[in-house]
């Protein structure tokens, strides 16, 4: 099984970097290969041609090998950020069918709530199947310690419960 990651903001000191990372180890550590997916790599011009660069061909390689998808994105001013939805755009068809399981951050209590809400719309439009279960880091500058490992130990059964439920899904 196959799961890539998107990390889905662009920002110098991005914070959801350090979940993005906690996540990537916590996938592979349920024995599924995964890779990160950044969307530092697929910024690019909204022009005709960008569907057919070299990232978005490396974009379509990941995605169309994927069993499912899990994007880890902070939520800014109440939604997603705006280079994620550039990504997600460079693609369509490699999208469908492929569950997706969301990941919020966010320096504040409830943990990316509403960009998971804008990000469910979004998927399903793309014809992906988000999972009902989400994760969310609230007050996220209190998560990690200085070496960027999860403070709170129940984070870990938490994305157990994600990741196995995503998983069922993508054997389905």
């Amino acid at each position: 099984m196959y799961i890539p990651i998107i990390l889905g903001t662009a920002r110098q000191g991005r914070e959801s970097e350090k979940v993005a990372r906690f996540m990537l180890n916590e996938v592979k550590s349920a024995g599924i290969a995964t890779n990160l997916l950044d969307v530092r790599d697929f910024r690019l011009p909204a022009t005709d041609n960008s569907k057919t660069s070299p990232q978005a061909k490396k974009l379509a390689a990941a995605i169309t090998k994927a069993d499912a998808i899990i994007i880890v994105s902070p939520e800014y001013n109440h939604g997603y950020p705006g280079e994620l939805k550039m990504m997600l755009d460079l693609l369509y068809e490699e999208y469908a069918g492929k569950p997706l399981g969301i990941v919020g951050v966010s320096i504040g209590p409830f943990g990316g709530a509403r960009m998971v809400e804008q990000l469910r719309l979004v998927a399903i439009e793309l014809q992906m199947i988000p999972i009902r279960e989400a994760l969310h880091f609230p007050n996220i500058q209190d998560c990690f310690d200085g070496k960027g490992m999860v403070k709170d130990e129940e984070y870990k059964k938490r994305v157990k419960k994600f990741l196995d439920k995503l998983a069922g899904y993508a054997k389905k």
